[in-house]
């Protein structure tokens, strides 16, 4: 834990986050004040939190249709962006991957929660998803540029945040490299994964602003 987690309030509400992979995410909501439960097709050492290794739309069917899903005051979902991110096709073919987001977002519509969809930009170009939030590293005082959006339940709303800002030269934001994949996960506040786990991750800070919106929009109103 850093010295900037173990100063969180908790909230006493749950985050359920589906494809959490190594926790960029779940790390923000845990900032916000959440607990958090990961779920990962894939096994994730180092996941900081409860986590549970299975099909991400599999395990959200199942605790639906059970009850269990009541828990969580967020289903939080990272669908694979293969499908989507330009970069598949510089590389292969977008063809090859599945489109997990349009039946994603369906099981978490029908499992009764708020709810949340992050994913790359291009997903919301398509019109797959409403970009309800952009969030760029610049916007929170980092030195990276990964830009990812985010549809959201209650559609967006909140605080505003400063414009986007890229700057040039010697100055400019640290943009995902495959030689500088240490830096990157490091510069993204994700210092406890390793460089791999590093490529596919998202700054925590998008999450813990994520996090504060929903509460200042659902929690304050409703006390």
């Amino acid at each position: 834990m850093t010295a900037r987690a173990s100063a969180r309030v908790p909230n006493g509400l749950t985050v359920l986050d589906l494809c959490c992979g190594a926790g960029g995410l779940s790390w923000g909501y845990w900032l916000a004040g959440f607990d958090v439960v990961g779920v990962d097709k894939f096994p994730m050492p180092n996941y900081p939190f409860e986590f549970h290794q299975a099909d991400a739309l599999e395990y959200l069917a199942a605790i639906t249709e059970s009850g269990e899903v009541e828990r969580y005051a967020i289903v939080h979902a990272s669908w694979p962006c293969q499908t989507k991110a330009r970069v598949t096709a510089w590389r292969g073919s977008r063809e090859n991957h599945p489109d997990l987001i349009t039946p994603g977002k369906k099981l978490q519509r029908a499992s009764g929660r708020p709810w949340v969809i992050e994913n790359v930009p291009e997903a919301a170009w398509d019109g797959t998803l409403r970009p309800d939030y952009i969030l760029c590293g610049s916007q929170f005082g980092l030195n990276v540029r990964r830009h990812r959006v985010f549809e959201t339940s209650w559609g967006g709303g909140g605080e505003l945040l400063p414009p986007c800002w890229h700057p040039k030269g010697a100055r400019k934001l640290m943009a995902f490299e495959h030689k500088d994949e240490r830096a990157y996960a490091d510069a993204m506040g994700c210092t406890w994964m390793n460089k791999t786990e590093g490529r596919q991750a998202v700054p925590p800070a998008y999450s813990e602003w994520i996090g504060h919106q929903f509460l200042a929009l659902h929690v304050d109103q409703a006390a």
